[in-house]
């Protein structure tokens, strides 16, 4: 029986997917930088004891006031970069990929080039 890829080793391969992405770990978590440059994901493992496997992203304007009031439990406003729209979400619970792609897709479009932006359509 094949082994099931951790969440790190999915979210990973998601991250790595976008243009010209790259992952270093900044703060001691693995985190994603468009160009090595601008942040767009932060995986996070029970950050200073919060209790979550989780990653925090950029997110279109307005969206984390709507994720985090519809849906409580998957989704939550991180530390340090909350206040700046960013969304957490949690991934150990029920996961749902297809959502996570498409999560990680809006991060990368709102902190990469127009260029790059645009080699996502």
């Amino acid at each position: 029986m094949a082994k099931r890829a951790s969440p790190l080793d999915r979210l990973r391969a998601i991250c790595m997917a976008m243009p010209e992405a790259t992952e270093r770990l900044s703060h001691g978590s693995p985190t994603w930088f468009v160009n090595d440059k601008k942040v767009f994901v932060t995986y996070t493992d029970n950050h200073h004891n919060d209790g979550r496997v989780a990653f925090w992203c950029a997110a279109p304007e307005g969206a984390q006031d709507v994720l985090v009031r519809g849906d409580g439990g998957r989704f939550f406003v991180p530390p340090y970069v909350g206040y700046r729209g960013w969304l957490g979400v949690r991934l150990d619970g029920p996961e749902d990929w297809e959502l996570v792609k498409e999560l990680v897709r809006d991060a990368y479009r709102v902190v990469a080039p127009k260029r790059l932006a645009a080699m996502m359509e």
